[in-house]
């Protein structure tokens, strides 16, 4: 016995050996052993609480420390085991086993925090990811929904971008609340525009019933609004201009400095009856100056049917005009680029600037014959054209169901609209060029009123 070197664990006995350090009693003792085969190990031996000697592993021996422990380390852990056995714990090696159980259990359950830590971290993570955005809502129901109307959906997409999206665009689609909808409504409501209010409420309701109907949201925010409280009760518009307003029209147009192509729309829809979108989107391919023809197709038109238009002779007149300012274009009302047709509201700006109350000042940019336009019988609109024209036919003696015809509506009466296939051509020309020949006079009488210009010589 005595203190272990570093040259007797180098030594090559011819057989094996143990080597002892000197320990007090009841301290436990520091062993080392080399076999023969040249394996050199450390030990700490002591007696357990049944009274057996117990030879606890220490660590392969390595000089360098590379491959296992030195002289000093394992001498080191020897000791502390030593101090161990002195405190009173006499199964050393349960003791081990039960601390690495211990410190297995630990780390499991550390590693198990952790590992659930990061798995709720990441399910946040695609919790948040997958919450789409309004915008990104808007995109989705657009590319399902608003894509198979008769514009892709452009005309919706130009309200959102403008009012909706950048209000709510970037909100989360499940924290949208009510308030959030009425903010975007009442901003339109303050600028005037009830029914583009009322609509664009209607709007967002249908890409939120969209989305609860694909589970993106529990529910719709706007359910609880009655469309009723934005901006009062719908009231149907029945305005319809009188002989004398029209005169008086056909004096005021010249000198309300409007685009040419404005003014000659005017006279379309009031001798057609029209829709201002079927006029921008209409083609010179359906328009047959000779034959007095005009063709909407299906995707122009309201109810999604072709019609055709009888051209009278002030129409045509009209339609002459507008193709000299159009000159070799596909589309009637071709937009700058001539990419397309242009913006229906172009129209309907330059006509309602012309309408503002006396002493309002006009918007920065626009006309200022901000009064241009202003008739006795108060506001109207190109859709007002549209009801003049045809409550003008059924004056003058034209049935009520071709007036019906020449508007395009769809016949309510189910029976009537399965089994009454007349087209009602003949009558439908011949009421057409009755308005034709009427307005034709009024608009004469109108220009005799002021000045004694006479445009085109109509």
């Amino acid at each position: 016995m005595g203190t272990i070197t570093d040259k007797q664990m180098n030594s090559k006995p011819g057989k094996s050996v143990w080597l002892t350090e000197d320990a007090p009693r009841g301290c436990g003792r520091f062993m080392a052993r080399i076999l023969k085969s040249g394996d050199r190990l450390f030990y700490f031996r002591y007696t357990n609480s049944q009274g057996e000697r117990v030879f606890l592993p220490v660590g392969n021996y390595d000089q360098s420390g590379k491959d296992g422990l030195t002289l000093r380390e394992a001498r080191t852990k020897a000791g502390e085991l030593s101090r161990l056995y002195q405190a009173g714990i006499r199964d050393l090696r349960e003791y081990q086993e039960a601390q690495e159980d211990a410190r297995k259990a630990t780390h499991e359950a550390e590693m198990a925090r952790l590992r659930a830590e990061r798995e709720a971290a990441e399910a946040e993570k695609a919790r948040q990811a997958a919450r789409k955005t309004v915008k990104e809502l808007f995109e989705h129901w657009a590319d399902i929904d608003l894509k198979n109307r008769k514009d892709g959906g452009a005309e919706v997409r130009r309200l959102f971008e403008k009012d909706v999206l950048p209000k709510i665009g970037q909100l989360a689609v499940e924290d949208v609340k009510k308030g959030h909808v009425t903010e975007v409504v009442d901003a339109q409501l303050n600028r005037g525009v009830t029914r583009m209010a009322k609509l664009t409420l209607s709007l967002i309701r249908q890409m939120f019933r969209f989305a609860v109907d694909r589970d993106l949201i529990e529910y719709d925010p706007t359910a609880s609004i009655r469309k009723s409280k934005i901006g009062g009760k719908d009231v149907e518009r029945d305005r319809v201009l009188s002989q004398e307003e029209i005169k008086a029209l056909a004096n005021q147009i010249p000198d309300a400095q409007m685009l040419p192509s404005t003014s000659i729309a005017i006279w379309i829809m009031l001798t057609t009856c029209c829709r201002i979108g079927e006029l921008i989107k209409a083609e010179w391919v359906d328009v047959d100056l000779k034959r007095g023809t005009w063709k909407i197709p299906a995707e122009n038109s309201k109810n999604g049917k072709p019609h055709e238009i009888a051209l009278s002779s002030f129409a045509i007149a009209w339609f002459k005009d507008l193709k000299k300012l159009t000159e070799d274009s596909r589309w009637c009302y071709p937009n700058s680029s001539d990419s397309g047709p242009v913006c229906p509201k172009s129209i309907t700006k330059q006509i309602r600037d012309r309408q503002l109350p006396a002493g309002k000042e006009p918007n920065k940019g626009r006309s200022s014959k901000a009064q241009a336009l202003i008739l006795p019988g108060g506001k109207w609109t190109p859709h007002d054209l549209r009801r003049t024209g045809a409550t003008i036919m059924t004056a003058l003696g034209v049935m009520p169901e071709v007036a019906e015809r020449c508007l395009n509506h769809t016949e309510e009466n189910k029976v009537k609209r399965v089994y009454q296939r007349h087209s009602y051509g003949p009558e439908k020309r011949e009421a057409w060029d009755t308005l034709g020949n009427h307005l034709s006079e009024v608009h004469k009488a109108g220009l005799r009123l002021g000045s004694p210009e006479v445009v085109s010589g109509k």
